[in-house]
């Protein structure tokens, strides 16, 4: 990997310049991937556009070091984009870290320096750029060091076996959950070692897509409780064994499934897999019983070399790749790209939608096929032949009555998934009848609370769709519309605003915007709300150039004043404004005239008159 920028604001010495590499990010591929269904690595290349000359020079170098370095062939990938090219390779597995150092050097020799004052760096064990010789017989000597012969012989025999086998940088583990046994690489068993007969995998699903993930995950986690397994499943909040928490953070990659796959008590695993995971190392699970890609909506765009939609349903639908052979790929039909892309899956389907009626549930049932949608009010599970009424939508208390639609198409999404591990639909009915009613069902996901005739909602609307729906549900005709919204740092500042302009489209009477400090991500601190900023306030203020939040509801009823008006801090605008704080008429209303400052602003505009 290229080494990161020096941070020089601190220290006021002279510091010479980093080495500009020709490559943005180089990784390992520790299992089946964007390119191919095999491990490998892959880099970034640095700049718009790779030329033909250079993406020829690479393939020449990545085939030289691969007869050095007596790799057999195998799948070379270019894929260009808007920002370059992502080039891939297949790589032996026991060898991926020579692997990264194979295409990076690859690459720097055919792409050539970038013209810079800095001198290429050079330490032992890296390839040097300016000797072809001597980097090949670095990369073989790299390659020599980490190489594992016990280890794919291990991995080989468990393939022969028909059971899936997970290895990293500590250890190698045969089957799953209670089907599994882990072993440390420096003391790996002979084939003749290994319990062959009590080793198998245990029922498993990937959840994926931009919304609805981590919500889909717990309600499949709950459905295979219901059905007596002890189910363990990973998500953004942690992992989790049984129902109790055994480690937080954000556990939507391949760290988190390798984890809980290995824990011996499990007999059941829903693993919830991230874009980032996928792109990064790629899907880990090699015999899932079902796959669910919930939607796809605008989210990340500009990382990994993905700047579309199509480019991210692509990442999306790589779970597929995590499919036993007659697993189960289930599909949002509502969703254009899904239905699209849907039809050339070498895999079995089963598709959702809200509408029990749309065309394409239809034709898959005529088919055979599994489905789940809502018809007159009520949610229907179809397997083969058999219709199973899940429900009345508007009493499945994660719908909030049927406002949530987003929610319904995640409990028919979740009860096909379900159906495909093996729950029984009566059980998967009667999770749906109750999940959502007790606040750590779902925690940081649609949370309601009321108080009074005020009502709190909470929920991790991360993207334009996902925001849309919850303020869609949040909003009444009746009410005042106030918002706290915060963004992850490794978004596009077009992203940023887009997620801002939804909520400027809805109106609200006031908005916070605030940094997340877990989710800065590499973010300067007030850089996102800087983004945020214009798009909440334009609607407002048709002259603003910089950010200022504001607020606009009607007075309140039977006040002795009339209607208050505010300046905007940026230009001086004036719109409508609310009373901030009421005292009853006797004793006079205490306004509060101002529109808060710019966010970056550490003052506020506050004056205050009595009446």
């Amino acid at each position: 990997m290229p080494p990161q920028p020096a941070d020089n604001a601190a220290s006021s010495d002279k510091v010479s310049p980093d080495y500009v590499f020709a490559f943005e990010d180089s990784r390992r591929l520790t299992g089946a991937n964007l390119y191919f269904d095999e491990p490998g690595a892959a880099l970034e290349t640095h700049g718009v556009a790779a030329d033909a000359r250079a993406l020829s020079g690479w393939r020449q170098n990545l085939a030289d070091a691969r007869d050095a370095l007596h790799w057999s062939e195998g799948r070379i990938v270019v894929r260009e984009h808007a920002s370059g090219a992502s080039l891939a390779f297949v790589a032996p597995i026991d060898q991926l870290y020579a692997a990264t150092e194979v295409n990076e050097w690859a690459w720097a020799d055919a792409a050539g320096a970038i013209e810079q004052s800095a001198l290429p760096p050079h330490a032992p064990g890296h390839a040097a750029l300016w000797d072809r010789g001597d980097a090949l017989r670095t990369l073989r000597a790299l390659a020599e060091a980490e190489a594992r012969p016990d280890l794919i012989a291990l991995l080989e025999q468990a393939r022969i076996h028909g059971l899936p086998a997970y290895s990293d940088d500590d250890a190698v583990s045969i089957g799953e959950g209670a089907g599994s046994q882990t072993w440390p690489l420096d003391a790996m068993p002979g084939s003749t070692q290994v319990p062959w007969p009590r080793l198998h995998a245990i029922p498993t699903a990937v959840v994926t897509g931009s919304n609805g993930k981590t919500t889909s995950v717990r309600l499949l986690a709950a459905m295979a409780r219901a059905q007596g397994w002890i189910t363990a499943y990973s998500s953004t909040d942690g992992l989790f064994v049984d129902g109790e928490r055994v480690d937080s953070g954000d556990y939507s990659g391949p760290v988190g499934a390798r984890t809980l796959l290995r824990q011996p008590t499990v007999q059941a695993a829903i693993l919830e897999t991230a874009r980032g995971g996928l792109l990064r190392r790629g899907v880990t699970p090699q015999q899932a019983r079902a796959a669910l890609v919930t939607n796809i909506s605008p989210d990340h765009f500009g990382e990994y070399g993905i700047h579309s939609l199509e480019d991210l349903a692509q990442v999306k639908l790589t779970v597929a790749r995590a499919l036993a052979d007659d697993g189960v790929l289930v599909l949002n039909a509502d969703d254009a790209l899904l239905l699209k892309r849907g039809a050339s899956t070498p895999h079995p389907l089963a598709w959702f939608a809200l509408d029990d009626a749309h065309p394409q549930l239809r034709a898959h049932r005529e088919r055979g096929g599994a489905t789940c949608g809502v018809g007159e009010g009520r949610l229907w599970l179809s397997l083969g032949e058999a219709r199973h009424d899940l429900g009345e939508v508007e009493a499945l208390p994660l719908t909030l009555g049927g406002r949530a639609r987003y929610n319904i198409a995640n409990l028919a999404g979740a009860a096909l998934a379900a159906a495909a591990l093996g729950v029984d639909p009566e059980r998967i009915a009667a999770v749906l009848a109750r999940f959502g009613s007790q606040p750590g069902d779902n925690p940081g996901r649609l949370q309601r609370w009321s108080f009074g005739a005020s009502e709190v909602y909470l929920d991790y609307a991360h993207n334009p769709d996902g925001l849309r729906g919850l303020l869609e549900v949040a909003t009444r005709r009746d009410g005042r519309l106030g918002i706290v919204l915060g963004q992850a740092g490794n978004r596009e500042d077009k992203d940023i605003r887009a997620l801002a302009a939804v909520v400027a489209s809805f109106r609200p009477d006031r908005v916070v915007l605030k940094d997340i400090e877990s989710f800065l991500r590499g973010r300067a601190r007030a850089r996102s709300r800087r983004s945020c900023a214009p798009s909440c306030c334009a609607r407002a203020c048709p002259k603003a150039r910089s950010g200022c939040a504001w607020m606009r509801p009607a007075p309140p009823p039977n006040c002795c004043s009339g209607r208050p008006r505010a300046t905007c801090w940026c230009c001086r605008f004036t719109i409508p404004t609310p009373a901030m704080r009421l005292s009853p008429c006797s004793i006079g209303c205490n306004w509060d005239n101002g529109a808060p400052a710019c966010p970056w602003q550490a003052t506020r505009l506050a004056k205050r008159s009595n009446r």
